[in-house]
């Protein structure tokens, strides 16, 4: 990684150089995505070139960032399995950062952390230097950029720090097959171990967060209905199952709401049952909440995965710019054999594009 202090490798170098060279659009309208296309082993450029190939709103193409001669290839090669309608890389323009060597599907480690490492960082640098509004990133694998020697938990602490963003937040969102409803999930903590949950929230914490998710809803609608899971079984059963929600959860939900009182708040509601409202909303039973705070990761992704997995996208929300991402993962197992569903990436660049 670098600091103040280190010496940029010859990569790094033109990485940086790409950070702040990046020029505007010619026409200060125009709005382009910024794609990272993930890590190389992985499926990033399968989901990336057949989202691409759907019908587009926008005028201006979206700026590649990744390796050419990896990405023509992975092109051929998906051409041969038959998989379906693909954007030809040829049609593209593209921020070539090549790979140091070939990288086969599934065959990721290292380098093939290294590289989505150095894509992203560049691709981020284009959204800074106003060349795109908007940042979309295929999957990593945080374990190949440990073994890169970056020690990020995500993506999203990377971009944190790559734009001085004291604190970025996670966001699912996903629209409802029938109709307009919207499920938005916004995670209070996120890639830290479940052990870690209860020490790490607090009530400031509480707060920030449903403000983050308030401005959010606001998007789409004035006066939104918010609701807050539990920690604990049965949210405590009044302190019996767990002291959170009776030592400090309620009495921060209490102080916010005060604060904000167009918005319905309800919380903290029991884990197990908060999400039966979301459930029927997707189904298009009826409406539903527009926002619901999770405390931990897997509390919020579960649901959504379940109900929205094709079409939930991940929204790192608090930065300088929108970024979104699929919210599935690399699919080493899958990768190069044609097999991927483009659901979530399309969805992904079409929330870029309309909400950045």
């Amino acid at each position: 990684m670098l600091n103040a202090n280190s010496k940029p490798t010859i990569s790094n170098q033109r990485i940086m150089q790409t950070m702040t060279s990046g020029q505007p659009p010619s026409n200060p309208s125009e709005r382009r995505l910024a794609i990272a296309l993930g890590d190389p082993a992985g499926i990033g450029a399968e989901v990336v070139l057949k989202a691409l190939a759907r019908p587009r709103p926008e005028t201006e193409a979206p700026l590649l960032v990744g390796c050419r001669r990896w990405l023509e290839q992975s092109y051929l090669q998906l051409r041969r399995q038959d998989c379906g309608p693909l954007r030809d890389p040829a049609e593209l323009e593209l921020l070539d950062l090549p790979l140091e060597r070939p990288i086969g599907s599934g065959e990721g480690g290292g380098a093939s952390g290294e590289a989505s490492f150095n894509w992203l960082t560049a691709a981020t640098g284009s959204v800074q230097s106003g060349r795109c509004h908007a940042l979309v990133t295929a999957p990593i694998s945080k374990a190949h950029w440990h073994a890169a020697g970056h020690r990020y938990p995500g993506q999203t602490e990377r971009l944190a720090e790559l734009t001085g963003t004291a604190e970025a937040s996670m966001l699912f969102t996903a629209k409802a097959p029938g109709g307009g409803w919207r499920l938005n999930t916004l995670l209070a903590t996120s890639h830290i171990p479940l052990a870690a949950v209860p020490q790490s929230l607090n009530g400031p914490l509480l707060e920030r967060k449903l403000t983050v998710l308030l401005d959010f809803c606001l998007r789409f609608t004035a006066a939104p209905q918010l609701i807050v899971a539990g920690l604990n079984p049965h949210a405590g059963e009044g302190g019996q199952l767990g002291r959170e929600e009776v030592d400090w959860l309620e009495a921060s939900l209490h102080s916010w709401q005060s604060r904000h009182p167009a918005v319905q708040l309800q919380g903290p509601l029991p884990p197990d049952t908060c999400w039966l409202s979301a459930a029927a909303a997707w189904r298009g039973d009826c409406g539903g909440p527009d926002g619901y705070l999770a405390l931990y990761h897997d509390q919020g992704l579960i649901p959504v995965k379940l109900l929205a997995f094709d079409a939930a996208v991940n929204t790192s929300l608090g930065l300088p710019f929108l970024r979104t991402s699929p919210d599935h993962g690399t699919g080493f197992g899958i990768a190069g054999r044609g097999l991927a569903r483009a659901e979530s990436m399309a969805a992904a660049l079409e929330t870029a594009w309309s909400l950045g």
